[in-house]
């Protein structure tokens, strides 16, 4: 999945807002994205990582 800021996604059963986003490449292990998600029901804000692969 291609994370950009506005994009609203599903997760855990609610929508969410990317707000925010960080793409890492470490030098051992796999890739993954931070991201700083609002809940578009709540209005409560969230940071979530995903791992390089993983479906949303």
């Amino acid at each position: 999945m291609i994370f950009k800021t506005g994009l609203t996604i599903s997760v855990d059963n609610a929508i969410w807002k990317v707000i925010d986003f960080q793409h890492v490449k470490p030098g051992k292990g796999s890739a993954f994205v931070r991201s700083k998600l609002r809940n578009l029901r709540t209005g409560a804000i969230q940071e979530k990582t995903f791992r390089a692969g993983e479906k949303v």
